[in-house]
């Protein structure tokens, strides 16, 4: 069982920033990735951006389409913590962001069904 937390959002007006920040406890894995998803009143949960941890492979990323170019996930100085900044936000970013892992994945994945742990979320409202 992996344990995340997240923090950082808040309400905010169009066109301001946001960073996100998602810490990680408990078991531990060799390779995985980590990603951030979500989730507006009345839609589905969605696929934000993702990147990916392990030894012997370059660290990627993936991005949704609506927020390339606007958002950049990055790790931080420990493996335990990855953030999520968020540039020129919009009122249709509005949702509830959360922070998901992958064990043993090796590629930043989009896929929903890969994570198997999930934080509890922070809501972000961006308001016009």
């Amino acid at each position: 069982q992996v344990q995340l937390v997240e923090s950082g959002g808040g309400l905010v007006q169009a066109g301001d920033s946001l960073r996100l920040s998602c810490v990680a406890s408990g078991r531990r894995f060799s390779w995985y990735a980590m990603g951030w998803f979500r989730q507006a009143p009345g839609k589905e949960r969605e696929f934000v951006a993702a990147i990916n941890w392990s030894t012997w492979r370059d660290t990627s990323t993936a991005y949704a389409d609506s927020i390339k170019g606007r958002f950049t996930i990055s790790k931080g100085d420990n493996e335990n913590t990855v953030y999520l900044q968020m540039n020129n936000l919009k009122p249709e970013d509005t949702a509830v962001y959360y922070c998901a892992i992958a064990p043993r994945v090796l590629t930043a994945s989009s896929l929903f069904n890969q994570y198997t742990d999930w934080g509890r979320g922070t809501q972000v409202t961006v308001s016009a």
